[in-house]
């Protein structure tokens, strides 16, 4: 590479990282389209290979899409809805609960002062606050739909997706087709063969991991629901969502259920139930899902997933939770052949 091109590959990435953040407002949607369209590229690929054509087996696979969708927000939203409305009714009770046993425990276990735990002051304060939410929630809603831009704003974001969504799905082999010509031609093997690994390591994340967070959810509220749990879809769909972290749902999910097991039945017992389903599920994980859904080619360490989930959200928010572990993947595969670069360079082999 010449100094030319060095500079000139240098302008690039400056240009395209100013752009990135100048533009991050309304990156989101585009960004949501071109997940969608990258998870769906697959199956349009093996339907045409079936002899359909490329804009009606888009039309198939954006059918099945917004059919899973739909079902799975109708049946989980309002079921959501009701564990939250009793999570607003039962804190209150715990803390108390808390208040009464607990921390007369602690007092007297590690001789603290009578008003070093000041739970009093906190029940007061979610009494007053914590049930004022809804209040909150529907003056932040009501401001929200009263500002005409605002909502004409979510609208066409809603609208937007998957309009966006479905022409790059159906020109996705014909974009990546232009974007290999546009390839330097002594890059060109190297790009192919680098962009060939990060593909499939994050293809093994999108598709292996949210399914192995999404059945972990399910084995963790229905585990959950046998105990007798009364949030038990709330702490088991918390536990899944926690599980883009390695050990983070589990541990996260016992500790929640556990919580809420002890204050519900006040019996030793159902802490075992609790600890059991979280055993079921970490087994099923370990020895089954992550093997066959993921397998191992993701290869991430779990500090290097925390840290990478921790600075996703530092820098751009929820979007950077949900792209960390897939640019971390990428960057990984690309940091693995700078090594192998450098070990194979005159710098490393020079005595």
């Amino acid at each position: 590479m010449t100094d030319l091109q060095r500079v000139m590959l240098l302008v690039l990435v400056i240009i395209v990282a100013a752009l990135i953040h100048f533009l991050k407002p309304i990156l989101t949607p585009f960004l949501v389209s071109m997940l969608i369209a990258y998870l769906g590229d697959p199956i349009a690929d093996k339907l045409e290979a079936k002899g359909c054509s490329r804009s009606l087996a888009v039309c198939i696979v954006f059918a099945v899409f917004f059919l899973v969708t739909l079902g799975f927000i109708g049946v989980t939203i309002p079921l959501i809805g009701q564990q939250l409305d009793l999570l607003v009714q039962k804190l209150p009770q715990w803390i108390a609960a808390f208040q009464n046993t607990i921390e007369p425990w602690l007092q007297e276990r590690f001789k603290l002062e009578a008003d070093s735990l000041p739970m009093a002051k906190v029940k007061q304060l979610v009494s007053d606050n914590w049930l004022a939410a809804g209040g909150l929630l529907a003056e932040v809603w009501q401001r929200v739909t009263g500002s005409s831009m605002a909502l004409l704003a979510g609208l066409a974001n809603v609208v937007l997706i998957p309009v966006v969504a479905f022409y790059l799905l159906r020109d996705w082999d014909i974009l990546m087709g232009h974007i290999h010509d546009m390839l330097p031609r002594n890059w060109e093997q190297k790009v192919v063969h680098v962009s060939r690994e990060c593909d499939e390591i994050v293809s093994a994340f999108l598709r292996g991991q949210l399914m192995v967070m999404l059945a972990l959810g399910v084995v963790y509220s229905v585990g959950l629901s046998f105990v007798g749990l009364d949030l038990a879809l709330l702490l088991g769909m918390l536990a899944g969502l926690a599980a883009i972290v390695p050990y983070m749902g589990f541990i996260i999910g016992i500790a929640a259920a556990s919580i809420a097991a002890w204050f519900q039945f006040h019996d030793p017992m159902m802490l075992f139930w609790v600890a059991a389903v979280f055993g079921v599920g970490q087994l099923l994980e370990s020895f089954w899902l992550t093997p066959v859904l993921v397998g191992d080619r993701i290869g991430l360490h779990p500090v290097a997933v925390i840290f990478a989930v921790m600075a996703g959200g530092q820098l751009a928010g929820f979007t950077g939770v949900l792209l960390a572990l897939p640019v971390a993947a990428v960057i990984m595969v690309v940091l693995r052949h700078l090594h192998q670069s450098y070990k194979n360079s005159e710098l490393y082999d020079t005595p």
